[in-house]
């Protein structure tokens, strides 16, 4: 039987002073994702395709894409439990200057779940205003 994991779930909303298609591809194209993570990303287009992003720290796959608002993803960290994800969804949301990006993550497990919510935004999003804010 599969022992089951405690997980939580985060929910973080960020303001770039970017417009939507500009947010979308700084998570979805490969070279963009790696100029502001300054790690090797690689990240495919499609649905049901794979990603991997710091490396091979995390990977996943594409469950759902509408370009330049939303974003659908099975992830899951290196030292997560073996064969457990999580649902990450990114919403673009048009918004004064720019964009609302509305984040939810589903399923972090507990143990990592401190690390993984303060990470997004360490690594994340202000690594992408940064990119994006230029």
């Amino acid at each position: 039987m599969k022992e089951k994991i405690k997980t939580k779930n985060i929910r973080q909303s960020v303001n770039f002073k970017a417009e939507p298609h500009y947010v979308y591809e700084a998570l979805m194209d490969s070279k963009k994702h790696s100029q502001f993570t300054k790690a090797p990303a690689r990240i495919s287009r499609k649905v049901g395709g794979k990603f991997t992003a710091y490396g091979d720290w995390i990977e996943g796959k594409n469950l759902k894409l509408v370009k330049d608002k939303k974003i659908v993803q099975k992830w899951r960290g290196k030292d997560w439990p073996k064969g457990h994800y999580s649902e990450t969804t990114f919403e673009l949301k048009p918004h004064k200057n720019g964009t609302l990006l509305v984040f939810t993550q589903k399923g972090v497990p507990t143990e990592h779940y401190k690390g993984i919510n303060s990470g997004w935004k360490e690594h994340y999003w202000v690594k992408m205003r940064k990119m994006l804010e230029r």
